[in-house]
């Protein structure tokens, strides 16, 4: 069933390429590589620019790792994001599409601030899974990295509904034993658009400005950055006919309504055999 999902970050390609050239980035990094559908025109964009790509994922498909080791532009740092990026300079923009949970992408979000302030350059992070499912509840595909403070009840066998803030058992999206669900969505510290938010109020509190552009289309995108960059006008110019755009929120739920419908006849198939 998977083919009838579209849900990768790579569908936003030619907006995410767009912001990027806005913004004049030459080193990106990108969080949560999996098959390399966002990296190949990442790698390319960045070698055009005399740039690099830092690939960070533990575990990468195989076509993944065999194709970053021919690339001479391509980095492949095969940890999880917060072990390693406390290590990284020169970052002109973050590509976030890793561990989908509040810890973590608050986290990551901290982190590339910090190296952003401290090289001098203003923060440009692009985030994906900021809408349904993954907006507000934590989805985990390694649990026991996350402490415990932050790490929301979950479990393997959990399914989520449109219609329901709890779960279900066998039925709805699920990870088939690959990730982890928080059993209930809602509430603080569950969610990514729950820590950006929490991290933009953090800045805030620093008398910094973000901006924020919510692309409510394939899971959701989030493009955030600084309000004060001399190339923030072009950027927000470029996100803003897709910010909250209501046509492109009703498609996306429609596209959600029919696949969980689609996996509930699947479901109830494999139940009559």
């Amino acid at each position: 069933m998977s083919e009838l999902l579209i849900h990768s970050m790579a569908e936003f390609g030619d907006l995410i390429l767009g912001v990027l050239d806005l913004a004049g980035a030459r080193t990106i990094v990108e969080i949560g590589a999996e098959f390399g559908g966002m990296t190949q025109p990442l790698a390319d964009f960045c070698a055009k620019r005399g740039g690099d790509l830092i690939a960070i994922d533990p575990s990468p498909a195989p076509e993944f790792i065999d194709w970053a080791a021919t690339q001479p532009h391509v980095h492949h740092i095969a940890q999880p994001s917060l072990d390693v990026l406390a290590g990284l300079s020169g970052i002109d923009a973050w590509l976030i599409d890793g561990d989908h949970n509040y810890y973590t992408v608050l986290h990551e979000l901290s982190a590339a601030d910090a190296l952003a302030r401290r090289d001098g350059k203003p923060l440009l992070a692009i985030l994906h899974d900021v809408g349904w499912p993954c907006s507000r509840r934590d989805m985990y595909y390694a649990p026991e990295r996350i402490p415990h403070e932050y790490r929301q009840p979950c479990s393997h066998d959990a399914g989520v509904t449109l219609d329901d803030t709890g779960y279900r058992i066998s039925r709805g999206f699920r990870g088939g034993g690959h990730f982890a669900w928080a059993l209930q969505s809602g509430g603080p510290r569950n969610g990514v658009l729950t820590a950006i938010e929490d991290f933009c109020r953090q800045a805030e509190a620093g008398e910094r400005r973000l901006l924020y552009a919510h692309v409510p289309a394939v899971f959701g995108l989030g493009v955030l950055f600084e309000a004060t960059a001399p190339w923030a006008e072009a950027v927000a110019e470029a996100v803003m006919p897709f910010h909250d755009n209501p046509l492109l929120a009703k498609l996306e739920t429609n596209r959600l309504r029919n696949y969980l419908t689609v996996l509930d006849w699947q479901d109830g198939y494999i139940a009559r055999r």
